[in-house]
């Protein structure tokens, strides 16, 4: 153990100091404010204990580690960084906590914590656990403790969602942004009608009625210097109304609050709130959306031949499947076919080929079933930073083994080779490093698509499937789709940007 007197060794006769730094965290700010708060309390718990330890030289450091307010889950915490950065400085021995899930509820995230914490001679203690990571048995129950935490925190977002849902089929309103035309009443904890917004709402629905095109009353509404639902937080912040675009319309059209329902996942529920427009008028919106659906699928099936041309891959032979068709009685029949299976034989390929239409409806339905779900968003968002961190790694991998030959090296040619690809190496890692974003973000962004994916141009549903999905694998058995590792974020930074050239 380190001493704290800069030349690691000890005196004979003398017990080595150890300096104990007590890190505290409380999940939510409720409560913080008073004088004596949770944070406080875990502290005093924390000194009392390396007062009972200080005949073994233990004292408690000075320097505050809290984090009030902030999640377990994650490791973006300024008191918790601050502790780590001063245990590579050398200045702690020991990390003393309340409970070991004050310090991180998430196994990977602990892993990496207890991992730094032993590369430089640092034990972790939980007061009320009474283990000591200097043991193995202690770091068998501090890992058999953290998955309980996990388990636990899982079991209360359970809880959490069956309330939500439970509200919801009551109909009742759950929070979250109010939607134009209506306001929230903060001590009933409902929706209320705004007769001014609610007189615009029902306007918009006549109109699309009579123009049919979300485009142009995006267009008129903005003549008419119309905006957006401006509302303010509980916490006094002001969210102004921006500028109409098409999307915004197709979300309004699609929200059955305005018909007195409310949603959760596929089904509706009748809602505590009055509704602002007609039942007739809401149905006569969506037969006319579902009609300017049926002509652009159709439009996007002649314009957009290959829609998954370089994505798609046989299974079986592990190659490219080009697009092809056929005319027949004067129709045009696309489809995939295995390259191998044409150079080798049909009988080679359980696959050999694939109807064009049926695949790429099948990988549409599967984007937009990510779009919908708040689940498949979440799964998909850590599949693919797991793969970009991966992808990461292994390229500063060899980036550093580059480095380590370039220095090594006198061919001249070899050399400059050598350097090339470490300048390529550089520009992979800041384009995969670039626009990284929080899972909420992309959450929001993924859903904003979904309403206006069939107005959008072939051309351009082709590029997002070429941007959000890295490669199509057909086998025998079914399909499987793999989403490109920087997709989601550059989708959500590109709408963002959208969104904010909208606000100018």
């Amino acid at each position: 153990m380190k001493n704290g007197n800069g030349n690691g060794k000890i005196p004979n006769g003398l017990t080595p100091k150890v300096r104990c730094a007590i890190y505290t965290r409380k999940s939510t700010e409720e409560g913080l404010d008073q004088e004596f708060n949770s944070l406080d309390a875990q502290r005093e718990a924390a000194e009392a204990y390396i007062a009972s330890q200080m005949h073994n030289g233990w004292i408690a450091l000075p320097d505050q580690y809290n984090d009030g307010g902030y999640s377990g889950s994650n490791m973006e915490r300024p008191g918790l960084k601050k502790l780590l950065g001063h245990v590579q400085a050398g200045y702690v021995d020991s990390i003393v906590t309340y409970k070991v899930d004050r310090l991180s509820r998430s196994l990977l995230d602990f892993a990496r914590i207890i991992d730094l914490l032993e590369k430089h001679g640092v034990s972790f203690v939980s007061v009320t656990q009474q283990f000591n990571t200097a043991t193995s048995m202690g770091r068998l129950s501090l890992h058999v403790l953290l998955s309980f935490a996990v388990y636990e925190r899982e079991i209360i977002s359970e809880r959490i969602r069956d309330k939500v849902a439970a509200s919801k089929r009551k109909g009742k309103y759950c929070g979250g942004m109010p939607v134009l035309g209506y306001d929230v009443d903060r001590v009933a904890k409902k929706l209320v009608i705004n007769p001014t917004e609610a007189k615009l709402v029902r306007h918009i629905f006549r109109r699309f009625v009579q123009v049919g095109s979300a485009t142009l009353l995006a267009k008129e509404l903005n003549r008419q210097s119309h905006r957006t639902k401006e509302w303010v937080t509980a916490k006094g912040v002001t969210h102004a109304g921006v500028a109409w675009n098409k999307m915004h319309l197709y979300r309004m059209f699609n929200n059955r609050l305005y018909i007195g329902e409310v949603a959760h996942k596929d089904q509706h529920y009748p809602g505590e709130h009055e509704a602002i427009v007609t039942r007739d008028v809401f149905d006569r919106v969506q037969a006319i959306l579902e009609e300017n659906y049926r002509c652009r699928a159709n439009r996007a099936r002649t314009k957009t031949p290959a829609l998954l041309k370089g994505l798609i891959r046989c299974g079986h032979c592990d190659c490219s499947m080009g697009p092809t068709f056929t005319k027949k009685d004067g129709k045009t029949y696309r489809y995939y076919v295995c390259i191998q299976a044409t150079k080798k034989g049909w009988d080679t390929c359980p696959v050999k080929n694939v109807a064009a239409g049926e695949i790429e409806d099948a990988v549409i339905d599967q984007l937009r079933a990510v779009f919908r779900s708040p689940e498949l968003i979440a799964a998909t968002y850590r599949a693919t930073t797991a793969q970009r961190e991966a992808e990461i790694t292994r390229m500063e991998n060899e980036r550093g083994d580059l480095k380590k030959h370039l220095e090594r090296e006198s061919d001249p040619a070899v050399l400059v080779d050598t350097q090339n690809r470490i300048t390529e190496i550089d520009h992979l890692l800041r384009s995969l490093r670039k626009h990284i974003i929080e899972e909420l973000e992309v959450a929001d962004a993924l859903r904003q698509l979904d309403p206006f994916w069939d107005e959008l141009f072939p051309v351009e549903q082709a590029r997002i499937v070429q941007l959000l999905i890295d490669r199509v694998v057909v086998n025998p058995d079914g399909i499987t789709v793999r989403f490109r590792s920087d997709g989601l974020s550059t989708i959500a930074v590109e709408l963002d940007a959208d969104q904010e050239t909208a606000n100018e």
